[in-house]
C-alpha cells in the first residue's frame, strides 16, 4: 500500500470521520478546488455545500454524516477556503459552481445524491437542483437563502435596524453620507475597490455586522471602529459575498422561486431557527409553498448560525431521516 494510503487508512481507523479522499480538481477558467471525501465507499452518496459564498468548508462538517451509513463528499467553492486562486472572483459564478458540482459527481461516479447545505449552500443546492433535478435524490437545507439582492438589504437594513439599531448607526456611519441611501451597494463597492484603504473597512464591518446578524447572542453587538481600520487580517468572505450579491448571485429576478416547480417530486427537509434574521422563516415558508414535497422543521430559541443550540441536531437528524425515506424500499 502507498505511504499516503496506508496514512488515509491508519487515520481513519482512529477518527471514522478523517477524509478518505482528498484533492484538487481542475475545472474551467484556471480554477483547482479542494474536494475531500468521508464515511465509506459503498455508502449512500451525499454532497455538503458550504456558506458565504466564501467560507469554505470545516472538518465539523464531516461529521452531519454518519461514516457507516454514507459517502460524503465535501468540496470548497471556487476562490473560498483551499481552493486555488484563493479567493479568485473571475470566471466564478453559480453556473460555474453547479458545473464543478456535475464534475465532482461524474468523478466519483455518484448516478444521483443527497444535496444539503445551509444559507448561501441552500442557494446553491436549490440551483443545482433545478439544473440537474433527476441527479437529485432528496435535499436537507438549513436557513433558505435565495440568494436575491433584496434579502440581504433587508437583513442589513430593516431587519439590522429593528433588532440592532445601535449597530445598524454603527454600519450605515461608517460610510461617506453620500452614499448612506443604499448601504449595501455602497459596501459592495468598498469591498471590491482594489484600494485597501478603502476594501479593508468596508471588508471587517461587513463582517462583523454579518456575524452579530447571524447569532442569537452576539458576543459583540457594535462595530470597533479602530479594530476596522487597523490593518489586521481580512476576513475572505466579504469579498465573494460583494461579488455574488452586486450580481444578484447570477440570477434572474426571484428565479430560485420561479423555477421551484421543477423540484416536484424532490423530497426535502428545512432546517429553519425561529430567530434567524438573515434567512428568516418566511423565506422558507415561501419556498415550501411551491415545493410541496418539503418539510419544515423549526428549532425554537435558535438563528442562523449551524451552532445554535438545537440547529446541528436538527440538520444530523434530517440528514438521517432523508437517506432512510430516499433509500426505504
Amino acid at each position: 500500500m502507498p505511504d499516503a494510503e496506508a496514512g488515509r487508512a491508519a487515520a481513519h481507523r482512529s477518527d471514522p470521520f478523517a477524509p478518505q479522499t482528498s484533492e484538487w480538481l481542475d475545472v474551467s477558467g484556471g480554477h483547482q478546488i479542494y474536494v475531500e471525501s468521508s464515511g465509506c465507499a459503498a455508502g449512500i452518496p451525499a454532497v455538503y455545500l458550504h456558506g458565504g459564498p466564501g467560507s469554505g468548508c470545516q472538518p465539523d462538517h464531516r461529521r452531519l454524516f454518519d461514516p457507516e451509513r454514507f459517502h460524503a463528499v465535501l468540496f470548497d467553492q471556487r476562490g473560498a477556503g483551499r481552493s486555488r486562486p484563493s479567493r479568485g472572483r473571475d470566471n466564478n459564478t453559480l453556473p460555474d459552481l453547479i458545473a464543478d458540482m456535475e464534475a465532482i459527481r461524474e468523478k466519483f461516479g455518484f448516478e444521483k445524491w443527497i444535496v444539503a447545505g445551509g444559507s448561501w449552500g441552500a442557494t446553491l443546492a436549490l440551483a443545482y437542483a433545478q439544473a440537474h433535478p433527476t441527479r437529485v435524490t432528496g435535499m436537507v437545507l438549513r436557513a433558505t437563502f435565495l440568494g436575491t439582492r433584496a434579502e440581504v438589504a433587508t437583513a442589513f437594513g430593516e431587519t439590522l435596524a429593528r433588532f440592532h439599531p445601535a449597530l445598524h448607526r454603527d454600519f450605515v456611519e461608517l460610510l461617506p453620507e453620500a452614499e448612506r441611501a443604499d448601504p449595501c451597494d455602497a459596501y459592495f463597492r468598498r469591498i471590491l475597490d482594489p484600494d485597501p484603504a478603502i476594501h479593508g473597512p468596508a471588508a471587517r464591518a461587513w463582517h462583523d455586522t454579518e456575524r452579530a446578524l447571524s447569532e442569537v447572542k452576539p458576543a459583540r453587538a457594535r462595530l470597533d471602529r479602530l479594530a476596522i481600520r487597523s490593518g489586521t487580517a481580512l476576513p475572505a468572505t466579504p469579498f465573494m459575498e460583494a461579488h455574488y450579491f452586486s450580481h444578484d448571485s447570477f440570477m434572474a429576478k426571484d428565479q430560485l422561486l420561479r423555477d421551484a416547480s421543477k423540484l416536484a417530486g424532490i423530497p426535502g427537509i428545512i432546517v429553519q431557527g425561529r430567530f434567524d434574521l438573515l434567512c428568516p422563516p418566511s423565506t422558507s415558508a415561501r419556498l415550501a409553498e411551491i415545493w410541496r414535497d418539503a418539510e419544515i422543521r423549526v428549532v425554537e430559541a435558535a438563528g442562523h448560525n449551524l451552532y445554535d443550540p438545537g440547529i446541528r441536531d436538527a440538520v444530523m437528524k434530517a440528514i438521517c431521516d432523508m437517506a432512510t425515506r430516499t433509500t426505504a424500499p
